[in-house]
């Protein structure tokens, strides 16, 4: 709407020209209409409504895809550990303890990728750090994937050895189970000592016989130790069998190995006698599984009929003078 004047000199109706304050305070006051409007659209949309700003809505709904993204991915995160953690019982408690392997110790299969400060760029991105959480998460599941890979390479490995292994193991008497000559006279456990009278763990088994009765390796070794204790074992020989285990010979009358041969099961490798701290002629057998003693029993049997155990002597006896006789020999010449 145009506002007119009239001009007393001319006698005539003019256009009234607003003035520039005029027009200022029109902007300034459509302006601040417009924000008290917008404040208020806000504030009825936000408060009296309680809903989001359409910029707020959109990020919300894409944040809550993001979230249940990550959601299904640590669901399936939950289900891979289960198997992992299921692969890694039965490799430590049957696959590796079959072969005489050491367990892979937590802290090498629980250890992390990275330092600290590798997930530093994820800091402060929510209050729960979700996505970060997961990260981790899949960094330490791959670690883990990666160790239970090498173990099974090495159980791998290891098993295509098995025929070895059935022929190292310590699986027959180390005397001729023959009851006219020998006594069972002291078994693995629990016993009071003959010398001090006090309860003391009894390493092995005894078994009396007179001296000088063959000693012979109860499965394919190697001479570890040839040693002397005159105040206990007396001579002794410890083979180790591989795979873990180990036996042990002790109070010899002679030996008839020498430590690094290479020994068969069946092979003689000494003679009972009463060396070292002794209450009689006997043979003290023991059987190590990594590291620690274990009951011999457990691994022959005395019931072998005599005349199977012989002839298996016998034929690891023709089986060395077979390998002797093949051996070049020189001749000396003056």
């Amino acid at each position: 709407m145009r506002n007119y004047i009239l001009n007393p000199e001319t006698l005539l109706y003019e256009i009234k020209e607003a003035s520039l304050r005029s027009k200022l305070f029109k902007v300034l006051l459509l302006l601040a209409g417009s924000i008290a409007l917008a404040l208020l659209y806000v504030w009825v949309f936000t408060s009296v409504l309680g809903l989001d700003l359409p910029k707020t809505a959109i990020l919300k709904a894409e944040k809550a895809r993001w979230d249940a993204k990550i959601d299904v991915l640590n669901s399936h995160l939950d289900r891979y550990e289960s198997n992992l953690d299921a692969l890694q019982v039965r490799d430590d408690d049957i696959y590796r303890s079959i072969f005489g392997m050491n367990e892979i110790p937590s802290s090498v299969r629980m250890a992390g990728i990275g330092g600290v400060d590798k997930y530093s760029y994820l800091d402060g991105l929510e209050s729960n750090n979700l996505l970060k959480n997961t990260a981790m998460r899949i960094d330490r599941l791959t670690r883990r994937t990666y160790v239970q890979s090498k173990s099974f390479d090495e159980v791998s490995s290891i098993s295509k050895q098995a025929g070895d292994m059935a022929s190292c193991i310590p699986a027959i008497p180390p005397i001729v189970p023959d009851p006219t000559k020998y006594n069972f006279s002291s078994p693995f456990g629990y016993r009071t000592d003959p010398f001090t009278g006090e309860a003391r763990l009894h390493s092995g088994v005894d078994l009396a016989m007179k001296v000088g009765n063959p000693v012979y390796a109860t499965g394919d070794a190697v001479v570890e130790a040839v040693n002397f204790d005159f105040f206990g074992y007396g001579n002794t020989v410890i083979l180790n069998h591989g795979f873990g285990y180990q036996t042990l010979y002790a109070h010899l009358n002679s030996v008839n190995v020498i430590e690094g041969m290479k020994v068969k099961r069946g092979d003689c490798i000494a003679e009972t006698g009463q060396s070292g701290r002794a209450s009689g002629p006997h043979l003290h057998y023991e059987v190590h599984y990594k590291g620690e003693r274990v009951n011999p029993t457990n691994y022959f049997d005395l019931s072998m009929s005599k005349d199977e155990y012989l002839a298996m002597v016998g034929k690891r006896e023709a089986e060395s003078q077979a390998v002797l006789s093949r051996r070049p020999f020189s001749v000396s010449r003056r």
